[in-house]
């Protein structure tokens, strides 16, 4: 029964992790750097929720607000900050700080417009979870779990079988290729960073519907992102997915044979792991 309950909670964990991580791979794709300031991402996603529903809004109205929100926070950054240092030919180092300065600011504003203390969404009564194949899950994580794998249903999708689909995945494979072949790599900038920006705000929201929020919640998603996307090979979208659901197995199965208060630490172990012994990742390609 525990060994059912570890490997539920990794499948739960591993699609808030997807959503989180096809959003690093697919700017790391265009951009080549880490983008730090899509944790913040998450972060917004969480509170514009929380905000829109103490507003009196029903839930499902608050998350797609909140997502929509989070993405066009996402594309204001990069028209803020990203577009005009790449102009000015700054290096990937520079592109970084940059983004760890956003990711700062936003953690500041959310203490400022709505206070360090921990936050709620209270989307009804509290009830016992159900019994699932000798394991316990409540109607919380069920409903978490569809969205997550619906939403990386729909950008699969959107990703193999679209016109714009198909131009970013050719955009983050080669831009210059790209920019021959007629592709609007400014454009498709643009609707990458919404995108993979929205996929973090809806992360966000799904955590806060079973988790209290607080404005310091993106430092841990971006070391859990970022993991993943290693795992899976950064820039590699199917496999920032795989990444991320293997990085949430390992996680609480881990907890299995370690105190709970090891499982951050399981993530560094695998970060530093892959790092070391295959930094491309399990599908990424040498460089």
């Amino acid at each position: 029964m525990v060994l059912e309950q570890l490997i539920l909670n990794g499948i739960i964990a591993g699609g808030i992790y997807a959503l989180i991580a096809i959003g690093f791979s697919m700017t790391y794709g265009l951009l080549r750097f880490l983008n730090l300031a899509h944790g913040s991402l998450y972060v917004v996603g969480a509170y514009l929720a929380y905000l829109f529903f103490s507003l009196g809004m029903p839930i499902v109205a608050a998350f797609i607000l909140a997502v929509i929100g989070g993405a066009i926070v996402g594309v204001a950054m990069n028209y803020s900050v990203y577009k005009p240092l790449q102009r000015r030919k700054s290096n990937s180092l520079i592109m970084l700080l940059a983004s760890l300065g956003i990711f700062i600011f936003v953690e500041n504003l959310i203490i400022a417009l709505f206070g360090a203390e921990v936050k709620t969404i209270r989307t009804g009564p509290i009830i016992q979870g159900m019994d699932f194949f000798g394991a316990i899950i409540t109607q919380t994580q069920v409903i978490i779990i569809l969205v997550a794998f619906v939403t990386l249903l729909i950008v699969e999708v959107f990703l193999q079988k679209t016109k714009a689909g198909k131009a970013m995945r050719a955009t983050a494979d080669n831009k210059s290729v790209a920019q021959v072949i007629g592709i609007n790599v400014e454009r498709i900038t643009t609707y990458t960073f919404a995108l993979a920006s929205a996929l973090a705000a809806s992360a966000g929201v799904l955590i806060a519907i079973e988790q209290n929020l607080e404005p310091t919640m993106g430092l841990n998603v971006i070391i859990k992102g970022f993991t993943a996307s290693v795992v899976g090979g950064l820039g590699n979208v199917r496999g920032a997915v795989a990444g991320a659901f293997l990085l949430g197995l390992v996680e609480n199965i881990g907890i299995w044979f370690l105190p709970s208060g090891y499982k951050d630490a399981i993530a560094f172990v695998v970060l530093v792991a892959f790092l070391l012994f295959r930094s491309q990742g399990l599908f990424g390609r040498k460089e």
